[in-house]
């Protein structure tokens, strides 16, 4: 009884101080009707779908007539010939789209805050930022159009002894075009909010380190970095937790059945087996496996950098 009365008397505590933080923040709470409604709409009522995953899903059926199959799907998917390809191919490249292009706003940030002119600085932030708001489409063409017979890098190329080729279909160029394309693409922007953070970095700390003698070498080792520490963290859980969703639309545009051996990730398969064969049941399989991947590495990042930087999601 006595645990049971401290219990409600918790609940009976929590539902006062929420009604009287209602009644003085009721404009707030309207303000976040809008976004709760949003992802009610977009994120979880969604997924009810999944169950196709479980089902041999077909749309005169609907999903609650459509007859149920258990693990079918996802046992074929993981005994198929397509299975180590493309789960090779999407950690590969997903791999190495972390460890190179995640350090890269970073670096970028740090070189930005370093430069004392103005007029310059706004040039390198301006350049960075521009290919982040071409379209896609017209990037994957410029990509496409350079990397061909004839195409000015193929033609730098061939001045140091190249075969000519185009390079997109060569599957062994097929992934450092890619990550040195989303590099370049999107190292600008991501460096925003560093640069933020390092606007939030305490001068006081610089003065104090100069003063000392420190070089600016020191003082970026020293003071900026620990200061972007835990922005660092946070972005790089974000990071991990999307490890495996890897640039579906830019994929399809740029790969073809020549690269398919090392450019075919999981999205693109479940493009393929769901709105070009028509295989729903096993794309939302193959789906649903590639996010519960994701939140199990999401998890596993945030315990990691709790444990070693004390800064998570949660």
């Amino acid at each position: 009884m006595p645990a049971a009365s401290a219990t409600r008397q918790r609940s009976d505590s929590f539902r006062s101080r929420f009604v009287r933080d209602f009644a003085l923040n009721k404009l707030l709470y309207a303000m976040m009707l809008p976004v709760i409604a949003y992802y009610i709409v977009f994120h979880y009522a969604p997924m009810y779908g999944a169950l196709i995953a479980f089902k041999e899903y077909s749309p005169a059926q609907g999903i609650s007539g459509s007859e149920w199959v258990g693990w079918a799907n996802f046992r074929d998917f993981f005994e198929s010939y397509y299975f180590w390809r493309i789960l090779k191919n999407t950690i590969i490249i997903s791999l190495l789209t972390l460890i190179f292009g995640f350090p890269a706003p970073i670096v970028l940030a740090l070189f930005v805050n370093e430069i004392r002119r103005k007029f310059f600085k706004r040039f390198v932030q301006t350049v960075t930022y521009m290919p982040y708001f071409i379209s896609l489409v017209v990037i994957c063409g410029m990509i496409v159009e350079f990397t061909n017979n004839g195409g000015i890098i193929n033609n730098i190329l061939a001045s140091f002894g190249y075969n000519g080729q185009a390079m997109l279909q060569q599957p062994q160029l097929f992934r450092p075009i890619y990550i040195l394309s989303e590099i370049w693409q999107k190292v600008g922007w991501e460096s925003i909010i560093y640069i933020a953070a390092l606007s939030g970095i305490d001068q006081e700390q610089y003065e104090a380190a100069h003063m000392d003698g420190a070089s600016r070498w020191n003082m970026m080792w020293k003071i900026t970095l620990p200061g972007l520490l835990p922005t660092i963290s946070i972005l790089f859980i974000l990071r991990v937790g999307n490890l495996l969703n890897v640039g579906f639309e830019k994929i399809i545009l740029l790969y073809n059945s020549a690269t398919y051996d090392t450019a075919d990730v999981i999205s693109t398969f479940v493009y393929r087996k769901g709105l070009i064969d028509f295989g729903w049941s096993y794309s939302s399989a193959v789906g649903l496996f590639n996010s519960v991947i994701n939140l199990a590495l999401l998890v596993a990042a945030n315990r990691i950098s709790r444990k070693l930087s004390e800064s998570s999601l949660w």
